[in-house]
């Protein structure tokens, strides 16, 4: 069967009548990780359904965007072994399809004897995750290594492999993939009931009905509801909200690696790192909530993040804020993922994916296809999808206003529209004409940095603005 890319991806009207071999409901990292995974078997029909009108539009956006090692996770847990799996697997396919990652490493440190006497075990722990490049540092070294570092600190464990990556770009790299192979992405699609009969799940959305021979339920912090739909009680998700300060580029000189206090039982605490956009974060706080739209940023909150970040790197709150924003986590009470088959609805729970879910999302696509064909998927033979190819939002690597040969053959990608991020009239072009083209401003933001910079999108609004419209006509 042959299904061409515009009609994959629908966001209004009825729904296909037709029943999906596999339906994934929620479109952040992981459920888009999986609808590519699945893609690999051209005989399946997948459906991946989306409450919202993009991709990656709940935790997968708002997160600290770091390419995790799993050097802390609990030893022995999956989550220990995907985040493991899924640092390799991702780090070889952000290679591949041009998202962005810069390798500058972390350095975990102690404030007070304490924090200081944990060190060898956290070291001890990473040995244990089969991390073995972690290495102790005193002070000295750690203010050779980043000398605008609050004064006090008594030591760090260095952790080489930690990285920094794009959130937007990977969520974005699965799910084109997936709708250039044949998936059906259908957006504006909030999931109502559900229901397993013998001879598949029925459910009702909010665009109709649609129907499944096996369900997967990546729904982010409603997969407690989702599981509750096919009537389990397994997990309660609780929003955990992290608000985070986003510093101006001028900052970025002041921080070379991911600074991560030494973790606790919340989280992995305030940290500061910088981004491949060529910024630098300060957060995030971990508040447990009862809202699970609670994304609004508070005064304490971020008074609390530039109080901490004070201590860390004092020279940062000299610098300019970009943006604020803050994130939800999907904790469950429970220090792992909570990945469940359930053989006998052709069902399987995908919850209590955490801030490390980017990092595993390749992995636990992997992990979950197995259970669906233990399960009684007929996955079918494998056919590997057609490379892609994404636009680069990092600024260690060349963007197209640097780049006079692809200017010279298209001048558009000369023609600067937002000057703080440097985005051109072509990057915004080609956003509009891709295959999951943005349906708002923030979408585009999000596929090429338009509106992001300093500003704000103060001189540059009206101008994206039209461009949008006059693309969408």
């Amino acid at each position: 069967m042959t299904v061409t890319v515009t009609d994959a991806v629908t966001a209004e009207g009825p729904l296909p009548t037709r029943t999906y071999d596999v339906v994934i409901v929620g479109a952040g990292v992981v459920g888009c990780a999986l609808a590519r995974e699945l893609a690999r078997h051209p005989r399946l029909s997948v459906a991946l359904v989306e409450a919202q009108d993009d991709v990656g539009q709940g935790t997968s956006k708002a997160n600290t965007a770091i390419l995790h090692t799993g050097f802390d996770a609990a030893p022995g847990t999956l989550e220990a072994r995907l985040v493991r799996e899924g640092h390799e697997r991702l780090g070889a396919y952000a290679a591949e399809s041009g998202i962005p990652v810069e390798r500058v490493g972390a350095l975990l440190v102690a404030w007070d004897e304490e924090q200081l006497a944990a060190l060898p075990r956290l070291a001890e722990k990473a040995e244990r995750n089969d991390h073995h490049e972690t290495r102790l540092l005193g002070p000295g070294e750690l203010y050779a290594r980043e000398p605008h570092l609050g004064p006090g600190a008594l030591g760090a464990l260095h952790v080489p492999g930690e990285s920094i990556i794009c959130p937007w770009t990977t969520t974005l790299a699965y799910a084109t993939q997936a709708v250039r192979a044949g998936v059906d992405l259908h957006l504006n699609t909030r999931l109502i009931q559900a229901g397993w009969e013998t001879d598949g799940h029925r459910m009702l959305t909010s665009r109709g009905a649609l129907r499944a021979r096996h369900l997967v339920n990546a729904a982010g912090l409603h997969a407690d509801s989702v599981d509750r739909l096919l009537g389990h009680e397994d997990f309660t998700v609780t929003p955990r909200r992290g608000q985070l300060l986003v510093y101006d580029k001028f900052a970025r000189p002041l921080v070379r690696h991911i600074l991560l206090p030494v973790p606790t039982a919340l989280g992995k605490g305030v940290l500061v790192a910088p981004t491949v956009y060529g910024n630098v974060l300060l957060g995030p706080t971990a508040e447990d909530l009862d809202d699970k739209r609670a994304t609004g940023s508070t005064a304490d909150g971020l008074a609390g993040l530039r109080a901490k970040g004070r201590r860390i790197l004092p020279a940062l709150l000299d610098e300019e804020v970009t943006a604020v924003y803050a994130g939800l986590r999907a904790a469950t009470g429970q220090e792992d993922y909570r990945i469940t088959a359930h053989p006998g609805q052709a069902y399987v729970t995908v919850g209590g994916i955490r801030s490390t879910g980017l990092t595993a999302s390749m992995a636990i696509a992997a992990h979950v296809t197995g259970l669906l064909a233990a399960g009684g998927l007929d996955l079918g033979p494998v056919r590997e999808p057609e490379p892609v190819t994404m636009p680069n939002l990092g600024e260690a690597f060349p963007r197209p206003y640097q780049r006079p040969e692809l200017i010279a053959a298209d001048p558009e990608y000369g023609t600067l529209v937002c000057h703080c991020e440097r985005v051109s009239r072509g990057e915004i072009r080609d956003a509009l004409a891709s295959p999951i083209p943005p349906r708002t401003l923030e979408g585009l933001r999000r596929r090429t940095r338009a509106r992001a910079g300093r500003c704000q999108g103060f001189y540059c609004g009206a101008a994206v603005r039209e461009l949008v419209e006059r693309g969408r006509a």
